[in-house]
């Protein structure tokens, strides 16, 4: 309980640094910025044959996109740079330390991922006065965006420790942008061919974006989903079984990687990290 204790507080704690530093703000809530300025210049564009506004089919793509990104990419560089300057080699030195380490860590993706939710949600609803979320809506939208956390910061947190240098994240952003192209966050996934759909459903990308579409649009635009349906069981027993597997397999991965460190290769990867700089 002291370790769990510590873990939120140590979160909660890089939450308010980072609500209070610029540089930090400002890389938390880009993605939203952006993504806030595309669906203002699609206030006058409908869905070709519809009175839909582009913009309102475009919002919950961009709702999951802003939860998958912070559960991968963001987890994994922050894995990523803490191991490089020692951070996590003190974490492995305090009694409970690690565990700490990985609830801050996961409080503080959360915290940011779910402001630019709610950014993003907000001015959406502004900017488009014809889309309304229900209560069914909303409860919807607070479980999936839920289990969409619990199914990815797990993987970032396995990715993130794989990664033995920061320079090394493109090796994940890379795949994970492609991943993300064929995975109908964006879009219904019907418009892709038939094996593109396969695989694009094996990640939890996908799914996240079903049940982010199923809450927010209205029942008659599910007729271009596959089966014609929003499959909220489907996106329920996916989104949580990527979440059982990622709190599963996390743990021992980031325990191993953990094993390993040493001042040693802390202070090695520094000077390395020194000689770049010069």
């Amino acid at each position: 309980m002291n370790a769990i204790r510590l873990g939120v507080g140590r979160g909660w704690i890089e939450i308010r640094h980072t609500l209070t530093y610029w540089p930090d703000l400002f890389q938390a809530l880009f993605f939203s910025g952006i993504s806030i300025l595309v669906l203002f210049l699609m206030r006058g564009h409908h869905v070709p044959g519809t009175s839909f506004s582009l913009g309102s089919l475009t919002l919950p793509g961009i709702i999951g996109m802003n939860v998958a990104v912070g559960g991968i990419t963001g987890v994994t560089a922050l894995l990523a740079v803490d191991r490089e300057d020692g951070t996590l080699l003190r974490a492995k030195a305090t009694p409970g330390g690690m565990t700490a380490y990985v609830l801050g860590k996961i409080t503080l993706t959360s915290g940011n991922a779910l402001i630019g939710v709610v950014l993003t949600l907000v001015l959406g609803l502004i900017a488009f006065p014809g889309l309304a979320v229900t209560a069914t809506g909303l409860l919807t939208l607070i479980w999936v965006v839920t289990l969409g956390l619990l199914a990815t910061i797990p993987l970032g947190i396995a990715l993130g420790s794989t990664i033995a240098d920061p320079r090394f994240l493109t090796l994940i952003v890379l795949p994970f942008s492609a991943l993300t192209a064929i995975s109908g966050i964006f879009y219904p996934i019907t418009h892709l061919p038939g094996w593109l759909q396969g695989i694009g459903q094996l990640f939890p990308m996908y799914w996240l974006g079903l049940g982010v579409r199923a809450a927010l649009l209205p029942d008659a635009l599910k007729s271009v989903e596959i089966d014609g349906s929003w499959r909220l069981g489907y996106v329920l027993l996916a989104l949580t079984g990527w979440a059982a597997a990622g709190l599963l397999v996390a743990p021992p991965i980031l325990r191993r990687m953990a094993q390993r460190e040493s001042g040693s290769r802390v202070a090695a990867r520094r000077e390395r990290a020194m000689l770049r700089a010069t």
